[in-house]
Parts: C-alpha cells; sequence; structure tokens
C-alpha cells in the first residue's frame, strides 16, 4: 500500500487514480499509523511554500515524513511536495524538511525575455543519472509542468532529471531514497503512469 499524504494541499484523489489504473492500493491519509504501515509515501502539494510548511509543522506530519525517510522506504515529493524537501525556498521563510540539499529560486529571466512564469504546460525533460524511478522509460519524456519556482542543488549527483525553460533547471532530484519530481506525473498521463509504475516497484525492493 502507498500512503498518499493529507495535509490540505495537492492533487490527492488524481494520484489515487493513477496508482489504482496501475493496480496498486493507495491510502490517501494524514494518520501516523497508517503511513508507518506503508510500502512507500508520497508527498503531494499545490501552492505557496510557507503554507505547505506551515501545514506540515501544525499536523506533526513534517516529523512523520522524516521518520519515514529514515527507514529506507521510497518518498516521492510531488510539485510543491518535491519544493518542500529541501532545506528552503525563495517564496516563503520557513525552513523546508531539509531532506534532500537544495534551495528553491524563482525563475529569472533577461527583462526582454518573453518566457513567461509559471512555467505552465507540457515540457520534455533528461536523465541525469541512471536511477529506478526511470526504469525502462525510453524515448522521449513529457510531463506536465506548473511552478514559479525551482530547485538548485548543492550537489550535481541530486539532480535526477532536468528541464529547460530559459535555461536548465532541476525537474527532479533525489536523494538515496527520497525522490522529488517538480511536474506533475498525476496529470501527465502514460508518461505519469509509468512513472508511477516505477515508484510502486521501487517500493517493493527489499
Amino acid at each position: 500500500m502507498i500512503a498518499i499524504l493529507d495535509y490540505g494541499l495537492g492533487n490527492l484523489g488524481s494520484i489515487a487514480n493513477m496508482l489504482k489504473v496501475i493496480g496498486e492500493k493507495s491510502k490517501i491519509t494524514s494518520n501516523k499509523d497508517e503511513i508507518n504501515a506503508a510500502d512507500g509515501l508520497i508527498l503531494p502539494g499545490v501552492g505557496a511554500f510557507d503554507a505547505g510548511m506551515q501545514k506540515l509543522n501544525e499536523t506533526g506530519l513534517a516529523q512523520v515524513v522524516k521518520d519515514f525517510a529514515a527507514t529506507g522506504r521510497p518518498v516521492l515529493g510531488i510539485c510543491l511536495g518535491m519544493q518542500l524537501l529541501g532545506k528552503k525556498s525563495e517564496e516563503g521563510t520557513l525552513p523546508g524538511l531539509n531532506l534532500i540539499p537544495f534551495e528553491c529560486v524563482r525563475f529569472n529571466f533577461a527583462s526582454d525575455s518573453e518566457l513567461k512564469i509559471p512555467h505552465m504546460g507540457w515540457d520534455i525533460v533528461d536523465f541525469k543519472q541512471l536511477h529506478p524511478l526511470l526504469d525502462n522509460l525510453q524515448g522521449t519524456q513529457r510531463y506536465y509542468f506548473v511552478h514559479s519556482f525551482h530547485a538548485v542543488c548543492d550537489h550535481a549527483e541530486n539532480v535526477l532529471m532536468t528541464c529547460d525553460y530559459g535555461y536548465e533547471f532541476a525537474a527532479s532530484v533525489v536523494n538515496g531514497n527520497v525522490i522529488g519530481v517538480q511536474f506533475h506525473p498525476e496529470k501527465s498521463h502514460d508518461f505519469g503512469l509509468a512513472l508511477f509504475r516505477n515508484f510502486v516497484a521501487m517500493c517493493r525492493r527489499d
């Protein structure tokens, strides 16, 4: 069973539906015991950084996520959920979960750039390393993005995927069993389904 963390933000139902399509049981929950019994944990999120961290801190779920990650079982952060895995963000003042060494910064383009913020819509990603989340993903990979801030990793080994929007940025980050994706796999059709299949496979490995 995969636990989908319910802290008041995110496309919870959409994620659960995607997991159902691939035959995986999931539970939308904020219950510590249910989370601890799960094979993997998904941290979703839509909205502002401080609002997300405030909800996690007020409910005690920030520590629950950290404790779960410490067990070695897979954790997947999505969009804002990914950003919360880092150290901090220019969008807010609260510290993040600090499970992956990166900071989030706002897209910064030249004054004459025609690129709009947020970065919104389908875009192509490049893989930067081998990883079980990327197993058997062949050909051009496209995912759906909606974000104004992106991760800047302290170390290159924490960058799993990149995307180019004005310049190259980290579209996915990793630190051991903790992974974050800036895009929305739950909105990315077959590409997202393949990614979720690989995440579930990671959760089944000893």
